[in-house]
């Protein structure tokens, strides 16, 4: 699901524009010249290459692209597939503020890439520049809409190299780590690898415990979920990719009724939280959203069945899109789903 406070967001990037827009294309200019002597490209190889994304756009290039920029879940996924040095940069959350990595950055490498962005809205055009990149790759959840590149500066951004956007919504989830395998593959990833096919057989295995864990505690009902200062959300599971796989397992998930725009969720005052009755609550685990230590001042949270019954675990509402990625969110799910109390009528 995207970032329920990013949906707010919104509708004001608008003000987010960066001044002195006008001499923007005099700076990337000169950003390209001068990135092109201290970064060069490694060099044609496998040949001509090509790629359609979802938004049925073909990418074609003289050689397989070897400078890669990618949100940050997007290069870690393909780090699982089996990228390495292709990726050059990233953008959106990838350290915390320790230094630390974020979750989402799984198994890349952070100190090995150039962090263009470490949150919402920022995408430092400068650096993209001069990192001469050969490909730049994110998340669409809507159509047209590249997941993390600011609408403000995308008529500079796209323009330096191309574009590819995977749907990471309205379809089961594994439908984006497929796709997203294809291509790390036709980026030269070896799909064959045991790193690879042992995250498969991972996944498929916390899959099955997922129907295992419904079949043997029939009747839990969960909720997914995410709390901000003013609203909480409750997510949908016919739109969010990962709730509509959790759901074609046999997760009985609740579903929201008045829906924001975009269909992603319903936002409830904290007065209204108890609308939907729930045994577990999936919650949202990113920095953006809140987490329990922070709900529990909140006297209608509370009171819900699921938090006094201590039944409430995390949810990576943008979960990296492969196989590596998601066996463990499968794996968790399961486990709650297993140790749940019947707490509602």
């Amino acid at each position: 699901m995207p970032d329920a406070l990013s949906h707010r967001r919104l509708s004001r990037r608008g003000l987010l524009a960066a001044a002195g827009a006008a001499g923007l294309g005099a700076l990337l200019a000169g950003c390209g010249k001068d990135g092109g002597d201290a970064a060069t490209s490694a060099g044609p190889t496998g040949g001509p290459w090509s790629f359609t994304d979802d938004r049925q756009q073909k990418v074609d290039a003289a050689a397989r692209p070897t400078r890669i920029v990618a949100f940050t879940g997007v290069a870690a996924a393909l780090v699982d597939f089996g990228l390495d040095k292709q990726i050059v940069g990233v953008f959106g959350e990838t350290k915390k503020a320790d230094g630390s990595k974020e979750p989402q950055a799984g198994d890349l490498d952070v100190e090995q890439v150039e962090i263009l962005g470490n949150a919402w809205g920022e995408f430092n055009l400068e650096k993209y520049a001069g990192l001469r990149p050969e490909l730049l790759v994110t998340h669409m959840y809507d159509p047209g809409a590249l997941w993390y590149v600011p609408d403000e500066s995308k008529a500079k951004i796209l323009p330096l190299a191309p574009s590819v956007a995977i749907t990471t919504a309205r379809v089961p989830m594994t439908r984006p780590i497929e796709r997203y395998a294809e291509l790390a593959g036709s980026l030269g990833a070896d799909l064959t690898a045991k790193k690879v096919t042992d995250a498969k057989g991972r996944f498929t295995a916390a899959a099955e415990a997922v129907r295992q864990a419904v079949r043997a505690n029939p009747g839990i009902k969960v909720m997914a979920a995410s709390g901000s200062p003013d609203l909480f959300y409750v997510s949908n599971p016919r739109i969010s990719t990962d709730l509509m796989y959790f759901a074609e397992l046999g997760v009985d998930l609740v579903v929201p009724t008045k829906l924001e725009q975009g269909d992603y969720f319903e936002a409830l005052s904290w007065e209204n939280t108890g609308r939907f009755p729930a045994d577990l609550i999936l919650l949202d685990n990113r920095p953006t959203a809140l987490q329990p230590k922070d709900l529990a001042a909140k006297p209608t949270w509370a009171q819900l069945p699921a938090v006094k019954a201590n039944q409430v675990t995390a949810w990576d509402a943008v979960p990296r899109f492969s196989y590596a990625g998601a066996a463990p969110l499968l794996e968790n799910l399961a486990t709650a789903i297993r140790g749940a109390k019947k707490v509602t009528p």
